[in-house]
């Protein structure tokens, strides 16, 4: 398949090099020119359980350098996906699909009203990695499962033929009848440990060393639960702890989560797909979330206190 990865930070990146390495014509459109640049030049360093390796990818910051895809793999920030996707359209051709592995609730809905819903599948990953610096990515691809789907619930040849192109990858890719169910699942492990993690710097291993912070997160992951049951999703879990648990299975002590990265890097984070679609869920069906708009709120002064830091650094 001719493939785009629309973003390619550390998830793209890793997603990207499994689909190159798999046979696949696969591009990284990423609006780094540093990045990409080292990309071209000296291939995608990445990092994995099996050592250390180039691979030869194929970069650009354009979408009109790469032009119409079978597939764009939407991987971009939430709040960069509406221009990034409107900066992309030269990879949309008659019969393109997009899909989205975004983290959190509503990035469908947003690329539907860009390039129309009959186009636009819906998908989670497992997949984890971390951007080392550009053209470098530690990748944790290997036995971490993807789901993806249609957005009505059917099994479609389309949707069954992107399956086996990722499995032929080793992207362990399973299609799913209840892809609204599994991004909620999805979005319970990033509800209990993302914010908590970009509020207090921690690393996995030192979040779950705190019985203080593992009340808080389960708290959380409770009221997403009830949000969900209100709203009548198929969830595969009903208990706030199973979330916790999954969300550090296979993963190093040293884990930091997307969120941690952020705001260590100085960028705003995803909070309001994540965190704060669960509040947003919870107005609209009248059920209290107190926790998650607490969290919502301490990482929003978190972005604040950055903002007005770079500000006064900028003007000095």
């Amino acid at each position: 398949m001719k493939i785009a990865i629309l973003g390619a930070g550390a998830l793209g990146c890793a997603i990207g090099a499994a689909l190159t390495e798999g046979g696949h014509e696969t591009w990284l459109l990423d609006r780094s020119p540093t990045h990409v640049e080292a990309m071209r030049r000296n291939g995608l360093q990445v990092d994995d359980a099996a050592g250390s390796r180039r691979v030869k990818v194929r970069a650009a910051t354009q979408a009109a350098e790469i032009g119409a895809v079978e597939l764009v793999v939407v991987l971009v920030k939430s709040f960069h996906t509406d221009a990034a996707m409107r900066g992309a359209l030269d990879l949309v051709g008659p019969e393109t699909l997009v899909l989205s592995l975004q983290n959190g609730l509503g990035h469908e809905d947003v690329l539907a009203d860009i390039v129309g819903r009959e186009r636009v599948l819906a998908g989670k990953t497992y997949v984890g990695g971390v951007l080392r610096g550009p053209g470098h990515v530690e990748s944790g691809v290997k036995g971490k499962p993807t789901y993806i789907g249609e957005l009505d619930g059917r099994i479609t040849s389309r949707v069954q033929t992107i399956a086996d192109a990722f499995n032929s990858t080793g992207l362990l890719t399973t299609v799913s009848d209840n892809i609204v169910g599994t991004m909620w699942d999805k979005l319970l492990i990033n509800v209990a440990t993302g914010a908590l993690t970009g509020i207090t710097s921690l690393t996995y291993g030192q979040l779950y060393d705190e019985p203080l912070l593992k009340a808080t997160a389960l708290a959380a992951a409770g009221e997403a639960i009830a949000v969900a049951h209100a709203s009548d999703v198929k969830l595969s879990m009903q208990d706030p702890e199973q979330a916790w648990t999954l969300a550090a299975e296979g993963l190093p002590a040293a884990f930091k989560t997307s969120m941690l990265q952020s705001l260590e890097k100085g960028s705003v984070t995803e909070i309001d797909f994540i965190n704060g679609s669960v509040v947003r869920w919870g107005q609209r069906l009248g059920v209290p979330t107190p926790v998650n708009a607490t969290l919502v709120a301490c990482v929003k002064g978190i972005e604040r206190a950055m903002s007005d830091r770079q500000r006064m650094e900028a003007e000095a």
